[in-house]
């Protein structure tokens, strides 16, 4: 998909922090841009008025998602794994059954996520997820594992998909559009900080970076020591795993 053929996007959590840099980046590439979120979270929403059209609603709606992605040539998913009710998975395939066949899908998740096991976590990784799942279980406010399960639904699934796996997120100003690899452990990866505004910046370039379809990258900012010591075989959106333009 060129990007001449991306007018109106759907941003699927706009209200959350990440969902309003997805906003920002879509508005300043002239994207028309419909944003959903909890009604009431449309507050948050206030910079953007009169600048796109809110949805409100729970983004695991069928109903909300339907009316949010007609006629949308991409759709941004913030995965967020709210409460203990699936809201995660049942946001996944709400956008997959209600999008358009040939709109290119865009989800954000964690690390944690793997699509083929080939993934290489630390220890200390490992035990952090495990104490975060322990936890938000726990109180029920979060399930990690369902995030799992709706990124399992989006790789199985034959749509345009790209699933973009975030390292530990900061705020600041954009360093520039991340690098990344196909498998947390390589070593580009080891800086594990990438700027929020930036994780928006990939997703929001994925929409027209063919390379990425179905493609699960896991990201890092540009500007972190692992990225600038590994320069040369780092791989910014539209470089191959060799390290070679496609």
């Amino acid at each position: 998909m060129g990007t001449e053929r991306v007018r109106k996007v759907c941003v699927v959590g706009a209200s959350g922090k990440l969902g309003q840099y997805l906003v920002r980046h879509a508005l300043e590439r002239g994207y028309e841009v419909v944003g959903v979120c909890r009604e009431r979270s449309v507050p948050k929403l206030a910079a953007f008025e009169g600048r796109i059209t809110v949805v409100p609603g729970p983004t695991d709606d069928p109903e909300v998602i339907r009316r949010a992605v007609t006629g949308c040539d991409g759709v941004l998913t913030v995965l967020v794994p709210w409460g203990v009710q699936q809201y995660a998975s049942g946001t996944a395939q709400a956008v997959l059954d209600h999008a358009s066949p040939q709109a290119r899908l865009v989800f954000s998740c964690g690390w944690h996520i793997t699509r083929d096991s080939r993934d290489r976590y630390s220890r200390l990784f490992r035990a952090g997820v495990r104490i975060s799942a322990w936890v938000g279980r726990l109180i029920r406010a979060v399930e990690i594992d369902d995030q799992v399960e709706a990124c399992r639904r989006v790789f199985t699934s034959g749509t345009r998909w790209t699933v973009v796996r975030g390292s530990t997120l900061e705020e600041g100003e954009s360093q520039g559009l991340p690098v990344w690899s196909r498998h947390v452990g390589d070593p580009v990866l080891a800086g594990n900080r990438t700027r929020r505004v930036d994780f928006a910046l990939f997703m929001v370039e994925a929409l027209t970076d063919d390379t990425l379809v179905q493609e699960a990258p896991a990201i890092v900012g540009c500007r972190t020591r692992s990225a600038l010591a590994h320069a040369g075989g780092a791989r910014p959106a539209g470089v191959d795993e060799a390290g070679a333009a496609p």
